[in-house]
């Protein structure tokens, strides 16, 4: 076997054994100060963090992630279940640094009855506004059962949660 067949074949070799990591590495990694954890095939997951609480940033499944039946934060980190899969980062105080910067506001906004509502809040260019925890069984998605205007954030289709804007 030439050189050329062994560089080859190691990287080959290398390229199996990462795909392989891939599909049997936890379900947790960090990612911008924040954590993804995902309860893959409605399976539980835990994933360790060293913050005191946690809220869900943005929620990447199907599947509702509801604090308390389908995602939760105990002494051991944050838990998923039933499907739900999202980014989660620490609550108010979660860190014990300082930091700088403007904090949160959190605000709730539930459509009742699968009806449209517009909750006032002043939203401005460059804010960012996710859904930290849903409270349906409704699917909340951005565009479809919520989404933002300046003047507020609207929910649609009986989408229940307490949104965060992270102003700039």
């Amino acid at each position: 076997m030439n050189t050329l067949h062994k560089v080859l074949l190691y990287a080959m070799v290398s390229a199996i054994a990462g795909f392989a990591l891939t599909i049997v590495a936890p379900p947790v990694y960090a990612q911008g100060g924040g954590t993804y954890c995902a309860s893959n095939d409605n399976r539980f997951a835990r994933c360790q963090v060293s913050w005191r609480d946690a809220i869900l940033v943005q929620q990447s499944s199907k599947a509702a992630c509801i604090r308390g039946k389908t995602w939760g934060f105990d002494r051991n980190g944050i838990w998923v279940n039933g499907g739900c899969r999202g980014q989660f980062a620490p609550a108010r105080g979660g860190w014990g640094g300082g930091g700088g910067g403007r904090q949160p506001q959190r605000i709730r906004c539930e459509s009742s009855s699968s009806n449209y509502r517009l909750c006032p809040v002043n939203i401005q260019r460059g804010d960012d506004v996710r859904v930290a925890n849903q409270l349906s069984s409704a699917s909340c998605q951005q565009g479809r059962s919520w989404g933002v205007q300046h003047n507020g954030i609207w929910v649609n289709r009986g989408c229940r949660a307490d949104f965060v804007i992270n102003r700039r």
